[in-house]
C-alpha cells in the first residue's frame, strides 16, 4: 500500500527514495534522523544499495547531519530434511538429489545442501559445474533442475582430496547451512556416511524437522543404518522413514528378477525398530545411466520419475505426522 505524505514531516523527502514503502518508521531528533526499514527479501547487495539511498536521502534534509539506518528482515519458514546412511555406497546421494527435484517438481521451493563433505556428488548428480558466488561472506546457491543448491563439490578441484579435521568439515557446514536461501520452503541436506562430527553439528546448528535414512536390503547396510537412527533419536529429532535401495534387480535380457542384495531387510528392520518404512528403489540400470549423466529421472518422465514422486509424497505425509 503506497505510504500517504505528510506535509508537516520533515523528512517527507524519503517517499521519493525507490523502495519507500519498506520504511516501518522515521523520526528526526535534533540533527539526527532515525530510519528503520524492512529489507524482507533484498539479498545483500541491495540491501546494503538500500540503506545507503535512505542515507543520502536523510542527509540532504536540511538541518541533518548524521542518519541512522536499522533493515529488518523476517526469517523464512524453512524445513530442513537430513538424508543419512550409515554406511556410503548405498546411494543416498542419488536419492537426496531425486527427491528434492520431486519436490520442486509439486510447486515448493527446495534447496539441496551436499554436506557429504569427503565425496561430494550433487555437481555430477545435477549435471552442472558451475560455480558459487559470495555477496560479502555469504554464498549464493547455483541453480540447477528446479532447485538451488551448494556443494563442496563446487568448491573444490575435481578430485582433489579433502583431508579435513572435524572442525573444518563443520565450518565448512556452517557456511553451506547461512548462504542465501532466499525463500526456500525446504532444504534439503545431503549427509556424509556415518554418525560424525558433520551429522552433529547439523542438528545443532539447524535442528532438521526430520530425517531419512537410506539403506540396501543386505544386514551389513541395515547395521549401520540402525547405528544412524540411533543418533537421530538420542538427539530428539524424528526419524521420517526407512527407504530401501538396491532392492530387486530385472535382467534386461531374459526379464529375470533376482536380489542380488537380498528383499524385504529393510521394510523388516522398519518394524522392528518403530520407524516408517517409505518404500524401495530397485537396482536400476537406468538410474545409474542417468545419474552419471547428471539427467536425475526424477527431472524426466516415465516409471523412474513416478518412484521418487511417490516417496516425495509419503516423506511429507511422515513430516506433517512427526509435526502433529
Amino acid at each position: 500500500m503506497p505510504r500517504v505524505s505528510d506535509p508537516h514531516d520533515p523528512l517527507q523527502s524519503l517517499d521519493n527514495v525507490e523502495g519507500a514503502e519498506r520504511i516501518r518508521s522515521r523520526r528526526l531528533s535534533g540533527n539526527v534522523a532515525t530510519i528503520v526499514a524492512d529489507a524482507t527479501g533484498l539479498d545483500p547487495g541491495q540491501q546494503k544499495a538500500f540503506e545507503s539511498d535512505l542515507k543520502a536521502a536523510a542527509l540532504s534534509v536540511a538541518g541533518v547531519s548524521e542518519a541512522r539506518i536499522a533493515l529488518t528482515a523476517s526469517q523464512p519458514s524453512r524445513v530442513v530434511i537430513a538424508v543419512g546412511s550409515g554406511k556410503g555406497g548405498v546411494g543416498k546421494s542419488t536419492l537426496a538429489a531425486n527427491l528434492a527435484i520431486a519436490l520442486a517438481r509439486s510447486g515448493k521451493k527446495v534447496g539441496l545442501i551436499d554436506a557429504d563433505i569427503y565425496g561430494p556428488s550433487q555437481p555430477k548428480l545435477l549435471g552442472t559445474d558451475a560455480k558459487p558466488t559470495a555477496a560479502g561472506d555469504q554464498l549464493q546457491p547455483v541453480e540447477a533442475q528446479g532447485l538451488r543448491f551448494l556443494s563442496v563439490g563446487q568448491l573444490v578441484s575435481p578430485g582433489h582430496a579433502l583431508a579435513w579435521r572435524g572442525p573444518m568439515a563443520t565450518g565448512a557446514l556452517t557456511k553451506l547451512l547461512e548462504a542465501d536461501w532466499d525463500d526456500a520452503e525446504y532444504l534439503v541436506v545431503d549427509l556424509p556416511p556415518g554418525t560424525g562430527d558433520v551429522q552433529l553439528s547439523l542438528i545443532q546448528k539447524a535442528r532438521p524437522a526430520g530425517a531419512l535414512i537410506v539403506s540396501t536390503p543386505q544386514d551389513l547396510s541395515l547395521i549401520d543404518a540402525t547405528r544412524a537412527i540411533d543418533l537421530f533419536r538420542k538427539m530428539s529429532v524424528p526419524v521420517l522413514g526407512i527407504v530401501e535401495n538396491m532392492a530387486g534387480y530385472v535382467c534386461p535380457h531374459c526379464g529375470e528378477s533376482s536380489d542380488p542384495f537380498g528383499s524385504g531387510g529393510a521394510e523388516a528392520a522398519a518394524a522392528d525398530l518403530g520407524v516408517p518404512f517409505l518404500g524401495r528403489l530397485p537396482l536400476s540400470l537406468s538410474i545409474r545411466t542417468a545419474s552419471d549423466a547428471g539427467t536425475p529421472p526424477a527431472a524426466g518422465e516415465g516409471p523412474e520419475r513416478d518412484m521418487f514422486d511417490q516417496l516425495a509424497r509419503k516423506m511429507l505425509e511422515a513430516l506433517d505426522t512427526a509435526r502433529a
